[in-house]
């Protein structure tokens, strides 16, 4: 048995499955107070909505709220992927939690701007008396309040890897929710304003505008949430450059697999064909320190005589 003939000893390639962002701790932190904060203004903005008759104000809370359940979530998911990183039972870490959270969250922001446009039609058929001048310090403080909460959830630079700009996609979620109701918010104060001139049916044109607004911030994370669920390729110039230095020396990458493992780590699976076939190690060792890349099983194949057959696999 040649020396690519022989298997890497398994215990050269016992690996750590923790697959959680650079900054998972400080967005769990960050997501818990934050969700405090929104659960509070949440209160003030149905109870300001109910009492001064807008509706723009009134889309703002049911945003707010939605905003409440979907940091629920985030938080929830932060808890469970750290509490559960080093179980066995799941086979790649449980990078992915957040993902699936970030999906969730992306179906709670699609039924919110039903809800909001479903109410907002209503008005436009059935006007209702508003209370502008109550209104507008409630939108005031709703708007600031979200704008602080922003600014709390904006991911820090070191979820932003080469190969991965998505980043921590939990994160990214709760900030997309609260980055849509500062918009809302916008919206609202606008109508109020255009309401104190006696244009009336600003009121819930604006809270149709936040509907479809909210709408397509949450078919952009459902998308981007559902690719990684499912295992799209996420990154092409990881894919390409992983590609490159497998083939370095003439060998054929014959089959090559890349997907997503949680925020900033990625795996591969690669088999290589050629007519010379170096140790396995070797080929692991073209892709050691390629940035994203966190989970390598490598096959090598001696394609001589126009046939193909094992000659060794590994991870790490």
């Amino acid at each position: 048995m040649t020396t690519a003939d022989r298997p890497e000893p398994l215990d050269a390639f016992r690996e750590d499955r923790t697959y959680l962002g650079a900054d998972h701790r400080r967005n769990e932190r960050r997501t818990w107070i934050v969700t405090a904060i929104c659960a509070a203004t949440l209160v003030a903005l149905v109870v300001g909505g109910a009492t001064t008759g807008s509706m723009a104000l009134m889309a703002s809370g049911l945003h707010m709220g939605a905003h409440v359940i979907a940091l629920l979530v985030a938080a929830a998911a932060y808890g469970l992927a750290r509490r559960h990183a080093d179980n066995p039972a799941f086979s790649f870490g449980t990078g992915k939690i957040g993902y699936l959270a970030g999906f969730a969250n992306a179906v709670v922001l699609a039924v919110t701007a039903a809800l909001i446009a479903a109410e907002s039609v209503a008005r436009l058929l059935h006007p209702e008396d508003v209370h502008y001048q109550d209104a507008l310090p409630i939108a005031l403080g709703g708007l600031l309040v979200t704008l602080v909460c922003v600014w709390l959830l904006k991911p820090s630079g070191v979820t932003a890897e080469r190969y991965d700009p998505q980043g921590d996609l939990n994160l990214s979620a709760a900030h997309l929710h609260l980055t849509a109701d500062a918009a809302v918010g916008v919206l609202a104060l606008g109508a109020i304003f255009a309401g104190q001139l006696g244009w009336a049916f600003a009121d819930p044109l604006a809270g149709l505008l936040a509907a479809v607004l909210v709408a397509h911030f949450a078919w952009g994370l459902m998308k981007k949430a559902g690719a990684a669920l499912v295992d799209i390729n996420p990154s092409p110039e990881l894919t390409a450059e992983v590609r490159r230095r497998l083939s370095d020396e003439g060998e054929r990458v014959i089959d090559l697999h890349l997907w997503r493992l949680g925020p900033g780590h990625h795996a591969v699976i690669a088999v290589i064909a050629a007519a010379h076939p170096k140790p396995v190690a070797t080929y692991r060792a073209r892709l050691a320190g390629l940035a994203g890349l966190s989970h390598v099983t490598v096959e090598v194949r001696d394609s001589v005589a126009g046939h193909d057959h094992h000659h060794g696999h590994a991870h790490d």
